[in-house]
């Protein structure tokens, strides 16, 4: 069935960010964590984000697989890294966090049946929300910020 390959590919794009991420990183040293890109977001910044991010998204992943139409609320990222001390915290846990959001997620999504992935809800900004949207979303997010991260390390 081709819904099924896309979504195969999907989840291995999926499984694969973490290992991104930690490669954009692959021999940065604390002060290049803090050289901000053309948008002024450090790596070390893009990295509480993603782990932000993951734990966020594996939330949400969890309320459409649970709940009954539920209402997946946005969040403002500028205010989480004002908050949250994006800019002095070390990176080493939020990279933990990602890695362990993404597995337990992918976990999840491995094992489920095409009752599951029929399952949806609504997105506060972006309307109608599935588990597919889900899955594209947070499948490209990981290596577009990896990306970026090799953008702030001149990479």
């Amino acid at each position: 069935m081709a819904v099924s390959t896309e979504r195969d590919a999907l989840l291995d794009r999926y499984d694969g960010g973490a290992a991104a991420v930690r490669a954009a990183l692959a021999g940065a040293t604390e002060a290049d964590l803090d050289r901000p890109d053309g948008d002024g977001w450090s790596a070390r910044a893009v990295v509480h984000h993603l782990a932000d991010s993951e734990m966020t998204s594996a939330v949400r992943l969890r309320r459409l697989l649970c709940e009954d139409a539920p209402v997946i609320a946005a969040y403002d990222e500028g205010e989480f890294a004002r908050r949250l001390h994006y800019d002095v915290r070390p990176v080493e846990p939020s990279l933990a966090a990602l890695e362990a959001a993404r597995r337990t997620s992918s976990d999840i999504l491995r094992l489920a049946d095409d009752a599951t992935w029929a399952r949806a809800g609504t997105h506060s900004e972006s309307g109608p929300y599935s588990v597919d949207d889900w899955l594209a979303t947070y499948a490209a997010h990981a290596h577009d910020h990896a990306e970026q991260i090799r953008r702030a390390l001149d990479r």
